[in-house]
């Protein structure tokens, strides 16, 4: 039940019912792939039976399937070559690019529908109480995922990142300076310092607290700590990175004793676990937005963003969006969020636009785009 890593985004508002909500996602709930499809992506259930919104004293849980094709690039190349080889034969002469680009997709054609596949599951929780959406993912493709599926149900979608006054590598860094961890938290023995130039050369300590001397002279080389292990309140453990990225998250022992061992069926366990989680992570984010100088507040509120407000950016907001990518080497709408402090709607038009201009690919199955550095602009 517990989610592993905690992506935190801010609802501005939250109007709908869990019913209106289910009521949106099952309009696109997700279908087995086809036969001539590489990918499907849809909502499920996250208790069979219950439908597409968990419920509980206003903590909604809903889960996005992401069902994928596994054919490899290797094997379609390997065919491709061998049918290449028949037509050269047969005509004379080596097939040219777009006669090989034209073999490659009759091939993947003929192979899909023999293809296995294999899906995964990405769950959000939705805390009505204190306007919190958080995403049960590793990476910004996983929770990027959900963001623009949650996009297309909600129209306005009240969703920004969270935002706090203290950046989480300078608070980080300070902590291991003073020894210190803020109230409610202690410091744990992984941890995490990289360079601020262009080499971001790094230092790991796993398992092995750091001594303070080695944090100075590491911070004086110009290292700031991106990555740090703690624990809150005794209760749950956890790794906190530069860009408020809460990874690794442990319940430990005090709460694994307190869980309720009266239920009567999976059930009554299932929602016992669930009211578990969110209590005691709500806490833990309200600490770490505490310790971190508190929520930062943004000019550009998500809920003004429709879709019938979607058109051609302005040339300076754009640019910006680009530099972000170019920079930072990440085509992520959930990057572009944070570093311009814009809503989910204008950073995914704005990366979309980059997608037409060339500066990056179409996504790929895996979510991922590549940046076509050779056609970004100087």
């Amino acid at each position: 039940m517990w989610f592993k890593n905690l992506k935190v985004f801010r609802l501005s508002n939250w109007t709908l019912s869990a019913d209106e909500l289910a009521e949106r996602l099952e309009k696109a709930a997700h279908k087995p792939i086809g036969a001539s499809e590489m990918q499907s992506t849809g909502w499920v259930q996250p208790r069979d039976g219950e439908g597409f919104v968990h419920a509980l004293d206003g903590q909604l849980l809903i889960s996005l399937r992401a069902e994928q094709k596994l054919l490899p690039a290797s094997v379609v190349n390997q065919v491709a070559k061998a049918k290449a080889q028949e037509i050269e034969e047969q005509q004379g002469y080596k097939p040219g690019r777009k006669q090989m680009k034209e073999i490659k997709e009759q091939v993947t054609d003929e192979l899909l529908p023999k293809a296995f596949s294999s899906y995964r599951d990405t769950r959000a929780w939705i805390d009505t109480k204190n306007r919190w959406l958080v995403i049960d993912a590793s990476s910004s493709t996983k929770s990027d995922e959900v963001l623009g599926m949650l996009a297309k149900a909600i129209d306005p979608f009240p969703v920004t990142p969270l935002y706090v006054e203290q950046s989480p590598a300078a608070a980080m860094t300070n902590w291991l300076i003073d020894d210190e961890a803020p109230a409610n938290f202690s410091i744990d023995q992984d941890s995490e310092l990289s360079s601020t130039s262009e080499s971001r050369a790094a230092v790991r300590y796993v398992r092995q607290s750091i001594e303070i001397d080695d944090v100075r002279k590491h911070v004086q080389a110009g290292k700031q700590c991106t990555r740090l292990a703690l624990t809150w309140a005794d209760r749950v453990s956890f790794v906190l990175t530069e860009g408020l990225d809460i990874k690794r998250v442990t319940p430990l022992d005090v709460l694994r004793e307190n869980q309720d061992s009266a239920a009567q069926n999976e059930v009554e366990q299932f929602d016992s676990d669930f009211t578990l989680m969110t209590g005691e992570l709500a806490r833990l984010i309200a600490s770490l937005v505490e310790a971190l100088g508190g929520e930062k507040a943004t000019d550009t509120p998500a809920a003004t963003v429709t879709s019938e407000s979607i058109g051609d950016p302005d040339d300076e907001p754009y640019q910006l969006a680009v530099n972000v990518v170019l920079e930072n080497k990440v085509a992520s709408i959930s990057a572009i969020q944070r570093h311009l402090a814009i809503g989910y709607n204008q950073a995914a038009r704005h990366l979309e636009r980059m997608e037409r201009d060339g500066i990056v690919s179409a996504m790929e199955p895996n979510g991922h785009r590549e940046i076509l550095w050779a056609n970004a602009p100087a």
